[in-house]
């Protein structure tokens, strides 16, 4: 935010008032030292005007030693000559005035003096000098001066002179150098002032242009450029500037695009990615981790870690920063849905081995842990579901071999069941080798298009025919086998029948009929299987847009819902005990569902617990014109 700047804090009055002070101090400085050495120069010039000369100093001495009737009138002429700016008295040895140069004072001559210091000089025979001030006089200069004998000892004061001047004069002569000299400063004050701001403006005009320049760029904008003033250290550093805002404007858009890269490769990955601080506390995810975690970004920013994942209590952050351990969460309490997730943890370092934070990658592992699941219960399906027959196989030949083969009555049954045993391990293995081939892509389609109603009542017709036949040898197994080669029912005295609801058109489909034949058989033996006796088995066929709808419906014991989902699954079976009593195998539906999706269809079920079940298949379906159509393209 750009803050304005008040007119005291501004670089701009602070270079001037500097530039102004001291220029006034400067010359306050060399004015003061010059008024006081002027001073000087002229109080002791007028004192040096004031001093009596050597000869004068032996004339008024020569006076006072002759002491006639003319020494009086000698010295006045003699001190009249000296000046009429002061005042001046001759004084004897003996404190006496001989003369003075005030004619006010004409009548102390002869006189004793009264001024003390005068006597003090006589006697003491050294000079005194005062300036001192009143108000009558104002400012005064004294001094004091000893005569001594001239021709004598040197040291005999044959008198003084007393001398006082006035020093107004020389004062108001200072007084108006002094005034001179400080209309001068102001003028130089102003004059400097108005330069001083010339000055500053040159100096702060390329700051004020970086300021804005440096203010602009911490907006986002680099467009603009400084202007050059000069190639002095402000030109240079305004080139610096724009050098600056160049490399600036490279950096952010260098780094815009790779936070864009960045944000495009987190929201497109498929695992969920989240960024945490030093303290653990999320600072980054993308839409794959939200979704995984089923919450909003802001309702994770600023979470810890721990606690998003669940793990609070049983690693802490330190842990996760020492080890980076990984570890496979499930989520499926949760969610609506299964979720189980591999959590992988790596530290965010600087160069210098700071750690920052953490990053943490969500891996969808819900599939491979379901198929890895499922694979341990196929493993542990085929194991049963092998030993079973094996173990039946292995009783058998065990009785025969304890001697059984001996008698006439049991050993065809154990043989028969033996037979059996070894046919059911044999389908079994066919149909895990069938799926193997699917799972692996392997399996050969032998495609042809078929007229589906025609194929369907071939297949049905063939289970007319057993129908037939069960009916004609009640008291006989039946002769006729389905393509599985077992038994459609275990009870040779139920009976049922067949309907058929087909539409009226011929549809065309591309299938593998062999293939094909067999879901049907599997579904049909299926509702055989548990049909109630007097059961009526219900297959139709129909057309839908761009599909064909082939379905078959009994009114057996139905499925219950918890097992609908699983129905299609690997060896499972609503009813284990019945199912396998009756030879199957459990993969039947399970190789239906893999021949169906081979064919791009789908295969699925609805039912009602106690009131039967439907199949239904889902095939693509193309109509083909009623000349033909283009055969040879076919």
């Amino acid at each position: 935010m750009n803050k304005k700047i008040r007119l005291l804090q501004s670089i701009h009055f602070k270079i001037a008032i500097v530039f102004v002070l001291l220029l006034l101090v400067t010359l306050e400085v060399i004015g003061a030292s010059f008024v006081k050495q002027l001073e000087y120069q002229n109080v002791r010039d007028f004192k040096q005007s004031l001093q009596v000369t050597p000869y004068i100093q032996n004339q008024l001495s020569n006076e006072l030693l002759n002491n006639n009737g003319n020494a009086n009138k000698n010295i006045k002429e003699i001190i009249g000559d000296m000046g009429n700016s002061a005042e001046i008295q001759v004084v004897d040895n003996k404190g006496t005035i001989r003369g003075v140069t005030n004619l006010n004072n004409q009548s102390t001559v002869g006189q004793k003096t009264r001024n003390p210091r005068v006597k003090q000089v006589i006697y003491s025979g050294h000079t005194e000098q005062e300036v001192a001030y009143n108000e009558r006089l104002g400012s005064y200069y004294t001094a004091i001066q000893p005569l001594t004998n001239p021709s004598g000892d040197s040291n005999t004061v044959v008198g003084a002179v007393y001398i006082r001047a006035s020093m107004e004069d020389v004062y108001k002569g200072i007084s108006s150098i002094t005034v001179i000299f400080l209309t001068s400063s102001l003028v130089a004050g102003l004059l400097g002032m108005a330069l001083s701001i010339v000055i500053s403006r040159a100096i702060t005009r390329p700051i004020d242009e970086m300021k804005k320049q440096a203010i602009q760029m911490a907006r986002g904008d680099y467009s603009g450029q400084v202007k050059i003033y000069g190639q002095d250290e402000l030109g240079q550093l305004a080139i610096a500037v724009n050098n600056l805002s160049v490399r600036v404007e490279e950096a952010q858009e260098a780094s815009e695009s790779e936070r864009r890269r960045l944000d495009s490769v987190l929201s497109h990955m498929t695992d969920g990615v989240i960024a945490t601080d030093r303290r653990g506390n999320i600072t980054i995810i993308n839409e794959t981790g939200q979704d995984f975690l089923n919450v909003t970004r802001d309702e994770l920013l600023g979470q810890s870690l721990l606690k998003v994942l669940r793990i609070s209590d049983e690693y802490s952050l330190r842990d996760l920063l020492e080890t980076q351990q990984e570890m496979v969460l499930d989520f499926s309490e949760q969610q609506d849905h299964d979720l189980i997730l591999h959590v992988d943890f790596s530290l965010i370092q600087k160069e210098t081995g700071y750690i920052t934070g953490l990053v943490c990658v969500l891996h969808d592992v819900t599939e491979q842990q379901k198929n890895e699941q499922e694979q341990r219960e196929f493993v542990s399906n085929v194991s049963h579901e092998l030993r079973t027959p094996l173990t039946s196989v292995r009783s058998y030949i065990e009785a025969l071999n304890d001697g059984a083969w001996q008698d006439p009555e049991l050993a065809p049954n154990f043989l028969k069941v033996t037979q059996e045993e070894t046919d059911r391990m044999i389908r079994m293995i066919n149909d895990l080798l069938s799926l193997s081939r699917m799972d692996q892509g392997t399996a050969k389609m032998n495609l042809e298009y078929v007229n589906l109603n025609e194929f369907f009542g071939y297949v049905l017709d063939r289970f007319d025919m057993m129908i037939k036949r069960d009916q004609e040898h009640e008291d006989e197994l039946p002769k006729l086998t389905t393509s599985t080669g077992k038994l459609p029912t275990d009870d040779p005295n139920k009976k049922y029948s067949i309907t058929r609801d087909f539409t009226k058109r011929d549809l065309w489909v591309e299938i593998d009929t062999d293939k094909f034949m067999q879901v049907i058989d599997n579904i049909m033996n299926n509702a055989i299987k548990y049909s109630p006796d007097g059961g009526v088995i219900t297959c139709r066929l129909l057309e839908t847009h761009r599909h064909v709808i082939l379905s078959i419906s009994d009114q057996g014991l139905g499925i219950p819902r918890k097992d609908l989902g699983k129905i299609f699954d690997r060896f499972y079976r609503v009813d284990k005990a019945r199912s396998r009593k009756q030879g199957g195998t459990g993969l039947g539906l399970a190789i239906s569902k893999e021949v169906i999706e081979a064919h791009r269809g789908r295969v699925w079920v609805d039912s009602q617990e106690g009131k039967g079940s439907t199949f239904y298949i889902s095939l693509p379906y193309e109509p083909i014109d009623a000349d033909g159509g283009d055969w040879d393209a076919i």
